[in-house]
């Protein structure tokens, strides 16, 4: 495993080591020593969401026990957004993009202390997420998906949104 910083050295691409021959491509999707020495996980819970193209989860974080969340794309591809919400961070308020897709075998690392979204461009996108703190829904935050102080250029101009995600705050209403 390749594991690559962004712009937020402490969110991480982790480019996974894969094996194709003629039957298909062997993936080792999760190995808890490797990922526990680079200082990813422990986990407590995987949750996995199916999306239609055009739709947009997030931007997701937790109040109480903030979670960290390693994020795989299971099947099509998504735009991941990764916000650091840290106040006392030298890059608080400040966002990364990835793409992730079923296709190129990688991994995001967003550790506790940042917002989390995504999008799907097109087709339809099952996404894995292994959280290292169970969801609390009395605790949960967000930040609105168009929030003027991030300018995040998603890659989708009518966003499908739940009706808790059109209601979250922008980052200086928090």
């Amino acid at each position: 495993m390749n594991v690559s910083p962004t712009r937020i050295p402490d969110v991480l691409v982790l480019e996974l080591e894969h094996f194709d021959d003629a039957r298909g491509r062997f993936i080792r999707h999760w190995d808890a020593n490797g990922w526990a020495e680079r200082g990813i996980g422990p986990f407590v819970q995987d949750n996995v969401s199916h999306s239609e193209p055009g739709v947009l989860r997030g931007l997701h974080f937790q109040t109480k026990a903030p979670q960290g969340k390693l994020v795989s794309v299971m099947s099509g591809r998504i735009y991941d957004v990764v916000v650091d919400i840290r106040r006392d961070s030298p890059t608080f308020g400040e966002w990364v993009s990835v793409e992730l897709s079923a296709e190129t075998p990688r991994q995001l690392w967003v550790p506790p202390g940042f917002a989390h979204g995504f999008c799907v461009p097109d087709g339809s996108a099952t996404v894995h997420y292994r959280c290292t703190t169970a969801y609390e829904p009395d605790h949960q935050g967000g930040i609105r998906w168009d929030c003027p102080e991030l300018d995040i250029r998603w890659p989708v101009s009518v966003p499908v949104l739940s009706d808790r995600d059109r209601g979250w705050p922008s980052l200086s209403d928090h």
